[in-house]
């Protein structure tokens, strides 16, 4: 009996050395992935992620209308119920047709549903022409009817009658855009700026982390709005965009800076570096060859978390009139446009951006989250 217990101890024992010479014959980005793809909440933020980066991308495929087209007889009309059942059982789906009444008591106008007039939703129907992805012209749109005369409207539309699916798509688009021109202009001047900070060590050092102190020491939103309202009023929709990304990219810097340059200080007497410099290699090549790779799952997860900074960056300052100015459009532009009570009493589909911003705000998160566990060399 002894010797059957003896035996199994030794079995276990030999797979778990299996289990870890396996281990240790695997790259850290073989051992990351394994690691990351455990983590179901992280792998279904990444597969919202690039589902929500996929409608954005093709928005102007996704929309039935331009985001800025006015349809005059349809101001705030709410959104259209999808049906797939009618009389005759399952069947292509359609809409029931919206008419106007006005309400003599609140002196609204309102929209009844008459289920008498059916519109059926055809898939890739031609609409208006539009640029796909700056390569080429086209009309083929992802929904729409076949009938001209009447509009479908599936998030409802804003005071000026503008389809709230097409502006909200081409609103993600550039907050999306600015969240990741942002992050990356943070990565860049972070990395750099916190590896030369460790590196060099002495007065470099000593100056990097007075200036860093110094941008952290004011709050991050006030400076936000300083910095934007400094941006001048007759600057085009495309340069206030581009000072946008700038403004957060510069603000956001200095934390990640900071957390690398403790990295690179923690390397700098590590064998390879000392290799590296015994055999002559210049201070610019370690540095970009050897410290700021070996940096890069921090970087990469640091970044992760910071866009949904960046998003909510980007949407305060539209929200408060500092941010993207029309014709160009974001979800804090359209969050600006509902500031007020009445607006949720009379039309609480204008505030449908505000789930789009928390879904990919929450995504990032579970990304991030998961990334943060995957580098972890000490995690199961």
């Amino acid at each position: 009996m002894d010797s059957d217990l003896t035996y199994e101890k030794k079995q276990k024992t030999s797979e778990t050395e299996d289990k870890k010479e396996k281990n240790e014959a695997l790259s850290q980005k073989k051992l990351m992935w394994r690691k990351f793809k455990r983590n179901r909440v992280a792998v279904l933020g990444l597969l919202v992620i690039i589902f929500i980066y996929f409608l954005v991308g093709f928005a102007n495929f996704f929309s039935p209308y331009p985001q800025n087209k006015r349809h005059e007889y349809y101001t705030n009309k709410p959104p259209h119920i999808v049906n797939f059942w009618d009389e005759n059982g399952l069947g292509r789906p359609f809409i029931y047709e919206y008419e106007q009444e006005y309400d003599m008591e609140t002196f609204q106008t309102t929209y009844v549903q008459n289920e008498e007039k059916k519109h059926y939703i055809y898939f890739f129907n031609r609409g208006e022409e539009y640029n796909l992805l700056g390569f080429f012209n086209t009309d083929i749109k992802f929904f729409g009817l076949e009938d001209d005369e009447y509009r479908i409207f599936l998030l409802g539309t804003d005071r000026f009658g503008r389809d709230m699916v097409s502006r909200i798509l081409n609103g993600g688009r550039i907050s999306l855009s600015i969240s990741l021109l942002g992050v990356l202009i943070m990565v860049v001047l972070g990395s750099l700026l916190g590896t030369v900070s460790g590196y060099y060590g002495g007065i470099i050092d000593d100056l990097l982390q007075r200036v860093i102190e110094f941008l952290l020491s004011f709050p991050r939103i006030p400076l936000w709005m300083a910095l934007s309202a400094a941006l001048p009023s007759d600057w085009s929709s495309v340069r206030i965009y581009i000072g946008i990304v700038i403004i957060l990219g510069a603000v956001g810097w200095p934390r990640l800076g900071r957390q690398v340059r403790a990295i690179v200080m923690g390397m700098s007497d590590d064998e390879f570096v000392q290799a590296a410099k015994s055999s002559g290699a210049s201070d610019f090549y370690i540095i970009v060859r050897h410290l700021i790779p070996n940096s890069l799952s921090h970087i990469i997860v640091v970044a992760t978390l910071q866009v949904p900074g960046m998003i909510l960056g980007e949407a305060s300052l539209s929200f408060l009139g500092l941010g993207i100015q029309p014709p160009m459009t974001s979800w804090g532009v359209l969050l600006q446009e509902v500031q007020n009570v009445r607006s949720l009493a009379l039309t609480p589909w204008l505030f449908l951006p505000t789930i789009f911003i928390i879904i990919s705000i929450l995504s990032f998160n579970f990304l991030g989250d998961g990334l943060r566990d995957a580098a972890d060399p000490f995690s199961n």
